[in-house]
């Protein structure tokens, strides 16, 4: 396991003429310019419209290539009331996807159903069960949403049926494309579409808002669906930027405000109160979702979202809070089980990889394990069990490694594949197991660059404990939402000192409590697995790296430090 002392602390890089131009011509913080810099944004007119996102800044969903087939034809299926159904994956972007698109269509037509497939009997993706579904219950139109891009065999299926398919996905397209009613794919070749980094259920959203276009209805008033696409969107772990930006911006405004009773329900079960964050949507709302289709039926994720009856949501969401939970137990001992194989390779201190196989391991689990020892070592990993037949595996990479096109390289081994550069999930034969691990370290180490296999901690700023002050976090909300792409900013405050008031806590991690002058103030926060690092520095000056946190408890308000990591001075 990579020690937190290895780390890196590296500046991120910024114009300084860049800084003085938007600091005229804002009259803005500099600090807040240097970090706009730092994000690439360079005119007054960017920076503008980064801090203040607005739902008419959207773009035109018709931009998108097939969405005038896409809205007409859903456009023609509402108008003479047939039978839709609304497919989605079993993940908070496949589940959160149908609900919106539920929610919306559900003022406008009857006729609606939805279908969310097993995940462990049937995998992900459009399946022929779910075609099958369609037929019995006599669908003439599927939305296939966060999934079906590579879905030849059930869109063709549904299409000898008579049945339409729309596909609204955000995956990468295999060499070709499937042969439905229309593909909505900002990835996919010849999409014009300027932002490729939307969600499955963001593009779902630009389908609702062409059909609002169609129809005369303004964008603002597709508000009240943005709580579901900011979950979607902050859980999917895509950029925070453009699009996804305003989206999620406006989706948290509305469940700080005036959430839906499912998603109330939701954070009350997780405990988590207004004001809410994206990180409180990826650690908070998401896992539990997440775990009605890791270890039950997913389709409860959608009739809690769908829930119009406070009482009826509570316990829902009580359920799924104690499902989550169980998964946690599940996912702790699965890690720990896993991080024990690893460190039983002959070869882990030259390995550029980690592949494992359990058959014993929970398929439903599987991904959280993958993403936890990619973190552990600092590894592009794959974790693999076994589920009818098949070995069956969930792919997570580390910073700056294309981990798509290394299972790419190893795809004559594969049964299906499919992901990104940073996740991806994959099928194979139980005995190529053995193959694949050594060909996809050949990919990993023909690929990998030296500078990627050192953890790397990017930093913003050096800032000093007098300048922490409420002005600089209000100054710094005009930067968020904080995520992907727009990570929240990182500071180094230099030669700060233990008050004496530090205690170790269990887990490795430490409360702090810190002075950096005599005279100065005292700031205090959580280094969550830092102790150690902490306990052999805390009697001199040291350094810190941390972000900031902004608590209130009874009425008023605390400054807190979240600590990155810590070093000798």
């Amino acid at each position: 396991m990579p020690d937190p002392e290895q780390t890196i602390w590296q500046q991120i890089p910024f114009d300084e003429a860049v800084v003085r131009r938007l600091s005229s011509s804002l009259n803005a913080d500099p600090l807040v310019c240097r970090l706009l810099a730092q994000r690439g944004i360079t005119s007054e007119e960017e920076a503008t419209f980064f801090m203040n996102p607005a739902i008419p800044g959207l773009h035109n969903p018709f931009e998108m290539k097939d969405m005038k087939l896409a809205a007409e034809r859903l456009d023609k299926a509402v108008q003479n009331g047939e039978q839709i159904l609304l497919y989605g994956d079993y993940d908070v972007d496949g589940t959160g996807a149908v609900s919106m698109m539920f929610a919306f269509l559900s003022r406008l037509t009857s006729q609606l159903d939805y279908y969310i497939p097993d995940r462990i009997s049937e995998g992900y993706g459009l399946g022929v069960q779910g075609v099958e579904y369609a037929l019995n219950h006599r669908c003439t139109l599927l939305l296939a949403m966060d999934c079906g891009i590579r879905d030849h065999e059930a869109v063709n299926m549904a299409r000898e049926h008579g049945i339409d398919v729309i596909i609204c996905d955000h995956h990468l397209p295999g060499d070709e494309i499937p042969a439905a009613y229309a593909v909505l794919d900002p990835k996919q070749p010849g999409c014009a579409y300027p932002f490729k980094e939307l969600c499955g259920c963001g593009v779902a959203f630009k389908l609702v808002h062409a059909l609002a276009m169609l129809n005369n209805t303004p964008v603002e008033e597709l508000a009240s669906l943005l709580d579901l696409v900011a979950v979607s969107t902050a859980c999917d772990i895509v950029p925070l930027t453009g699009e996804n930006r305003i989206l999620v911006k406006f989706g948290l405004q509305r469940l700080n405000r005036r959430p839906r009773p499912g998603l109330w329900a939701l954070m009350e079960s997780v405990h988590r109160t207004p004001p809410l964050t994206v990180q409180d949507l990826v650690f908070g709302l998401g896992p539990a979702v997440n775990s009605a289709g890791r270890l039950g039926d997913a389709r409860d994720a959608v009739k809690l979202m769908l829930s119009n009856d406070r009482n009826s949501a509570l316990d829902m969401a009580r359920q799924l809070a104690r499902r989550n939970a169980e998964r946690r137990r599940v996912d702790y001992a699965m890690a720990d089980e896993a991080r024990v194989k690893v460190k039983e390779l002959a070869d882990l201190k030259v390995r550029k990889s980690i592949v494992l196989f359990n058959p014993a391991w929970h398929k439903g689990i599987i991904g959280i394990s993958a993403s936890r020892i990619a973190e552990d070592f600092h590894k592009p990993t794959v974790i693999l069990t076994e589920s009818n037949g098949r070995a069956v595996g969930s792919a997570r990479s580390v910073r700056g490694f294309d981990l798509y096109e290394a299972i790419l390289k190893c795809s004559d081994l594969l049964i299906s594949y499919g992901g990104h550069a940073h996740a991806a999930g994959l099928q194979l034969p139980v005995e190529s197991v053995e193959a694949f691990g050594r060909k996809f370290e050949e990919a990993v180490v023909a690929s990998v660059k030296q500078e990627y296999e050192t953890p790397v901690l990017e930093v913003s700023a050096t800032v000093g404990f007098d300048e922490i002050t409420r002005d600089l976090i209000q100054s710094l909300r005009v930067l968020e939402p904080f995520g992907p792409h727009n990570m929240t900013p990182v500071f180094v405050a230099e030669a700060v000192r233990d008050t004496g008031k530090s205690k170790i806590l269990q887990n490795n991690h430490a409360s702090l409590s810190l002075r950096q002058n005599a005279d100065g103030p005292v700031l205090t926060g959580m280094a969550f697995g830092l102790a150690d690092s902490f306990s052999r520095v805390k009697k001199g000056p040291f350094d810190i790296a941390f972000s900031l946190k902004e608590t209130g408890k009874n009425g008023a308000s605390q400054i807190e430090l979240v600590v990155k990591g810590i070093r000798q001075h």
